[in-house]
This record gives C-alpha cells, sequence and structure tokens, in this order.
C-alpha cells in the first residue's frame, strides 16, 4: 500500500512516515498543500493523511481539489482538537474520516486499515480466502492455521493483490504500489517476490494462490471468505 502524508510540521510527519513504513506502507510526504496537491493529483495512491492547517494551500482546498480530479482513495484528515468546524469543512471537502490532535500512532493506523477496508469490500480487519487468512493488523499471514513467514515486502506484495482481491494488477501498479517515488524498480525482483510467494504460500502447488496472466499481470486466485 502506498501512502501520502500532508504534514507541515516536521517531528510529527517525520513520526507519521515512520509509523507508516513500519506497519507496511510505501509513503511519500509534503510539507505544505501546492507540493500535496501535486504528489495526491500525481501519485498511485491507496491512502492519504493530510493536515487541515498547511501552508501555501490549505488542507481543504487540497481535498476538495483531489476530488474534482476524480482521484477517490480515502483520506483521513489531521485537525486541531478545539476546530470542529474544520472537521466538517474537511469531511464536507471530500475526506473520509478525521483524527484530532494529539493522538495515538495506533488509533491512526487502525483507522486506515479501516478505511482501506472498507474501501475494497472487506469487513474485519483478517482478510479470508480459501484456506488463507491475512492478518492486516498483525502482518501475518497463515495457510490451514499455519504460520507463513514473509518478508516485509513479499507481505506488501500479497496484501496489495488480496485487497484488490479479483482485479488483474499489472506489474507497473504493483511496482508502483509497493515502492515510493525515488526508489529504484526492477520488474525482474517483483517476478521473484512472487515466485518466493508461491512456494512458501503453496509448496505442494495444491493451492495456487497468484494467478499469472500472460502481458497483463498477476491475480490473488482464491475465493474470499469474508
Amino acid at each position: 500500500m502506498r501512502a501520502l502524508i500532508v504534514e507541515d510540521e516536521p517531528s510529527l510527519r517525520a513520526q507519521l512516515v515512520e509509523a507508516l513504513r513500519s506497519a507496511g506502507y510505501a509513503v511519500d510526504e509534503a510539507a505544505e498543500g501546492e507540493t500535496g496537491l501535486h504528489m495526491a493529483s500525481t501519485m498511485p495512491l491507496d491512502v492519504a493523511i493530510i493536515d487541515l492547517g498547511l501552508p501555501k494551500l490549505d488542507g481543504v482546498s487540497l481535498i476538495r481539489k483531489t476530488r474534482q480530479q476524480d482521484h477517490s482513495y480515502p483520506i483521513l484528515v489531521l485537525t486541531a482538537r478545539d476546530n470542529w468546524e474544520a472537521k466538517v469543512d474537511g469531511l464536507e471537502a471530500g475526506a473520509d474520516d478525521y483524527l484530532t490532535k494529539p493522538f495515538h500512532m495506533e488509533e491512526l493506523l487502525a483507522r486506515l486499515r479501516a478505511l482501506l477496508r472498507r474501501t475494497n469490500g472487506f469487513s474485519e480487519s483478517v482478510l479470508r480466502f480459501d484456506s488463507l487468512n491475512i492478518d492486516t493488523r498483525a502482518q501475518q499471514v497463515e495457510v490451514d492455521g499455519t504460520k507463513v513467514e514473509l518478508t516485509a515486502y513479499e507481505y506488501r506484495l500479497l496484501a496489495y493483490l488480496a485487497i484488490n482481491a479479483g482485479e488483474v494488477i499489472s506489474k507497473a501498479m504493483l511496482l508502483d504500489h509497493l515502492y515510493e517515488e525515488d526508489t529504484y524498480r526492477d520488474p525482474n525482483v517483483l517476478e521473484v517476490f512472487v515466485k518466493r510467494l508461491r512456494q512458501k504460500l503453496d509448496p505442494d502447488k495444491t493451492l495456487k494462490p497468484i494467478e499469472t496472466l500472460r502481458g497483463r499481470g498477476y491475480r490473488l486466485a482464491l475465493n474470499r471468505v469474508n
């Protein structure tokens, strides 16, 4: 999953970046609204966190312009505790949820997980497919009740295919959503991740969890349970 953070307070922005990266997100960041709007408009994002009190372009305007460009990914706004009018304005502009400062980082991460689940039609934090379970909170994967150890990028790849279950995801799209803007992206590495995932999830070649569609990309080839 790829997230954008638009926050002008440096220490808070650094804390958010660290927390989201630790939670498995690829993270892009901006310190003011105009840069934030450019990134929100041009990057292949899954979710955005936007402070409303931004310099150059305020958060409400940033959200409104983003929605006017038909970007539909979920947006979580950060607001001052006593500014209820800004919360209303942010939601009316197109935000999906808000969090007041100060906040606990675990609550922010939980709200992001909930937004991503609802956007993709999931009701629980554990994504269930046949014998495969993906716990998005603990970042743990089980097959037939047995825990499967994955690297960070293997988990990111599987989680993205799962949250978009049934869709064919091109290699380019996967690379965009797994890596941050300035990271070198090698399509051959992606093929290695897919191969490793198949070996770890399906050593007996009976589950066949990931389907390759030649010239098109990959698809999670399992039935949703929840």
